[in-house]
């Protein structure tokens, strides 16, 4: 049965009010470079973490993760590891 959710969002432990992690245009990474490291932090597919790069490139900023404040900050520190510009904020 498909419940809609998607990969990114954490409904489990949704604990006090949820946060977004925030991924911004990155100029000093290859689109590639983003892209997994952005499997590496939700665990997605190569075409979810695409579609949140391509998002992030085309707008200048994308939602990679909404959960609790901890998970967001693991995703967050994740996505840190290649000097990625992130910045979590309520959902």
């Amino acid at each position: 049965m498909d419940t809609g959710i998607l990969n990114d969002t954490d409904t489990t432990t949704l604990l006090g009010k949820p946060c977004n992690v925030i991924l911004f245009n990155d100029e000093k990474h290859s689109m590639a470079e983003v892209s997994r490291q952005i499997i590496k932090a939700i665990h997605c597919g190569m075409e979810r973490a695409l579609n949140i790069m391509l998002e992030a490139h085309t707008t200048g900023r994308a939602i990679v993760f909404t959960g609790n404040r901890e998970r967001c900050e693991l995703v967050e520190s994740i996505l840190s590891e290649i000097q990625l510009n992130t910045k979590i904020e309520p959902a």
